[in-house]
């Protein structure tokens, strides 16, 4: 299961500027497959269409963030595994839950802005096309 993957993580610095690697593994991890979205979190929020309103558990949680990266400045995003009661696991500086709202008010790093919400994509949208690893 995704969640308890993910929530075995927790306190772990493994995922530190990665939360979309750390997301994905959640389900590649737990579930011995492989999902396909976008290379930043961004890209990925782009390709899911995503929704407003009540969050399912387990669905993707976006948000837009920028930063620079290798002195590449734009959205990167943000994301984090939703997890009930309108919390998600996500990596920031370590695994960590939060209310998806106050990720928010989260101190960004230097030079990055803080998160801002902007929509989830259930699993069934995120896992579409995923291939089982031999």
């Amino acid at each position: 299961n995704a969640i308890k993957w993910a929530e075995n993580q927790l306190g772990s610095d493994k995922y530190t500027f990665l939360c979309l690697s750390f997301v994905e593994d959640a389900y590649e991890a737990s579930n011995n497959i492989e999902i396909f979205g976008g290379s930043t979190a961004k890209e990925s929020a782009d390709e899911y269409s995503l929704n407003q309103g009540d969050i399912p558990s387990g669905a993707f949680v976006f948000y837009n963030c920028y930063g620079a990266i290798n002195d590449e400045y734009k959205n990167w995003g943000h994301v984090g595994l939703h997890i009930g009661n309108n919390d998600v696991i996500h990596a920031w500086n370590i695994v960590r839950t939060d209310n998806y709202l106050d990720v928010e008010k989260l101190q960004p790093a230097p030079g990055w802005t803080s998160p801002e919400y902007i929509g989830w994509s259930p699993i069934e949208r995120i896992c579409k096309g995923y291939r089982k690893r031999e």
